[in-house]
């Protein structure tokens, strides 16, 4: 997350500043790291990064169980069997 973020902002920074010439490229690099650096800055993406990381197991998990119902489902369509009911709150694939 730090690392593209990091990326993001250079990658901003060199545009903006390959326009504007290199002092300003500098002034805007010096700027960029410097709000970053901030500790309000960097608790926010911890928070984000701890944030996605959670979520991201979550959906990880429920996209396997998605999958593996879809793979049940086209084997019994396949073999011109009738499909399993849904067991209940299984909620199917809805995330």
């Amino acid at each position: 997350m730090k690392k593209l973020s990091v990326l993001v902002i250079g990658a901003a920074g060199y545009v903006l500043g390959s326009r504007a010439g290199r002092e300003r490229y500098e002034q805007i690099k010096r700027q960029a790291t410097k709000a970053w650096n901030k500790p309000v800055v960097q608790d926010a993406a911890d928070t984000v990064e701890q944030a996605v990381k959670s979520t991201a197991s979550d959906v990880g998990s429920k996209i396997a169980d998605a999958a593996s119902d879809a793979g049940s489902k086209v084997v019994h369509k396949v073999k011109g069997d009738k499909e399993p009911e849904a067991a209940p709150g299984s909620g199917g694939a809805t995330f």
